[in-house]
């Protein structure tokens, strides 16, 4: 028997995927800040948590128990939520270096994969952009990336909040 799929070729994403997308664009900065310190000091943070009280109170519960297995709880954690913002900014770079408008990719790449500012965006982009513009492609860039990560299934594995 054959499988039929249910699915579009070019999917739309709805307004809840794309405010997910737009809160996960804002993130975007902070995410890589975090993964490049975990990577820098890994090893630092293991021993931290084997020799420091954060061991003790995982999950803000009072324990007293085997300072070194939960000192490897906690590693387990950071390495996780390391491997997801790991899987998020790949997707969020892959999807906005797809958006086919070059000003909507380029706002889009100021703005969030760089981290800077609305302001300092609207800045950068005045000489051939007006204020508007600038925030109607944010806009477009937005949903061109909601609609990519909506394609790639992204929002069937997107479990995690914030």
């Amino acid at each position: 028997m054959a499988m039929v799929w249910q699915t579009e070729l070019f999917p739309t994403a709805s307004e809840a995927e794309i405010r997910r997308t737009k809160f996960l664009l804002s993130k975007y900065k902070s995410m890589r800040m975090l993964m490049d310190d975990f990577e820098r000091y890994e090893a630092d943070l293991r021993q931290v948590a084997v020799d420091g009280e954060v061991s003790r109170r995982i999950d803000d519960e009072d324990l007293h128990a085997d300072k070194t297995a939960n000192a490897a709880v906690l590693a387990e954690k950071q390495r996780w939520v390391y491997q997801q913002y790991r899987f998020y900014t790949s997707q969020l770079q892959r999807a906005a270096g797809l958006i086919q408008d070059g000003e909507a990719r380029r706002a889009i790449d100021y703005r969030y994969i760089q981290g800077f500012s609305f302001k300092e965006t609207v800045l950068f982009f005045r000489q051939s952009l007006s204020d508007s513009t600038v925030r109607r492609k944010l806009a477009e860039g937005t949903e061109s990336v909601a609609n990519t990560l909506k394609l790639f299934g992204f929002f069937e594995h997107d479990e995690v909040e914030f």
